[in-house]
């Protein structure tokens, strides 16, 4: 699992998210029909939840995780306090609407702007750290080795990759991977069981751009966006990822933060003209019909070749939970 610096990527959902959410959403009723392999897939993270259950159960998560952070920096020589205030809320999604032109023509790909995001509690006012003041008493060395059992030592230089990321384990992760480890044990897409199958699942995945099928309805597509004068696109991902990158490399270049940046307002207008682009394109070609057509298909072929696996995995989950 290749993770961000800045912070591991803990629990099974953050994953699974990763995996389910490569389709998008449309009005189109073959367009929106249900993923086969999703179906398994829910059973894992609780796809079957209200929006208060889902936020109830990573509360949950997270105050069994810092109770066992607690313990284990007691171990260590250290006083910790569960820190419980996620402040982290969950969407149903329905303000998400990437196929309707009165919403792209507005957040685009919701990239530099997206719904709600007005409304985003300023965390530097909401957030208060419960070992803030013990973490201040200690003298800067105590603090190093305060951290570092907490979240392990600095990750070797060696061990990066380009961008920053390097591969998480919780053995060399302090008492957060020691705790989130105790937390998975039980978890059926953590186990070494099922290992061979989650990464059969990533790479399908990971695969599905390319997969046999997709050339056509893609090839299309960027006839259309040329045509529109914005080639050099083969897929429709491609297009969503050039406003990504434009992003990744403005944030890269910052300083500091800059209120009403015209530079980040460029970004915005671009990204709005080429998804608009984008959405005709998707549009003139039957692009997500004729794509959920082919995933659909791979996915039942998936399903298939790992009938008793995907069988397995479901039991494990729903008998977890």
């Amino acid at each position: 699992m290749q993770i961000s610096r800045v912070h591991p990527v803990a629990g099974a959902a953050a994953l699974l998210l990763v995996l389910t959410g490569c389709t998008a959403a449309s009005d189109d009723a073959d367009a929106t029909a249900e993923s086969p392999l999703g179906e398994y897939l829910s059973a894992l993270w609780g796809g079957d939840l209200s929006e208060e259950e889902q936020a109830a159960a990573y509360e949950e998560e997270n105050r069994e995780r810092e109770e066992l952070m607690a313990t284990c920096m007691k171990e260590q020589g250290f006083d910790y306090a569960p820190n419980v205030s996620t402040g982290t809320s969950f969407s149903s999604g329905e303000e998400w609407q990437p196929d309707e032109r009165e919403w792209v023509a507005q957040y685009g790909y919701g990239m530099v702007r997206w719904p709600g995001m007005d409304d985003q509690p300023d965390m530097e006012e909401v957030y208060e750290d419960p070992n803030q003041e013990y973490v201040a008493s200690l003298t800067p060395s105590e603090q190093t080795a305060f951290y570092e059992a907490l979240h392990g030592p600095p990750v070797p230089e060696e061990e990066l990759n380009e961008d920053g990321s390097y591969e998480w384990s919780w053995e060399t992760s302090g008492c957060y991977g020691w705790a989130q480890n105790e937390l998975d044990g039980d978890n059926p897409i953590m186990s070494e069981e099922f290992a061979p199958l989650m990464e059969e699942i990533n790479q399908f995945y990971t695969d599905l751009d390319s997969a046999s099928g997709m050339a056509d309805v893609d090839a299309e597509w960027a006839a259309c966006m040329a045509d529109a004068g914005h080639g050099g696109f083969a897929r429709q991902s491609e297009a969503l990822t050039s406003i990504s990158d434009e992003l990744n490399t403005y944030y890269e270049s910052q300083t500091e933060w800059i209120e009403d940046d015209p530079a980040l307002d460029e970004i915005a207008d671009r990204e709005v003209e080429l998804a608009l682009v984008d959405l005709d394109c998707r549009e003139s070609t039957d692009y997500r019909e004729r794509r959920q057509d082919v995933v659909v298909a791979l996915e039942e072929q998936f399903i298939a070749d790992h009938q008793a696996e995907l069988d397995a995995l479901k039991a494990a989950a729903e008998q977890r939970s």
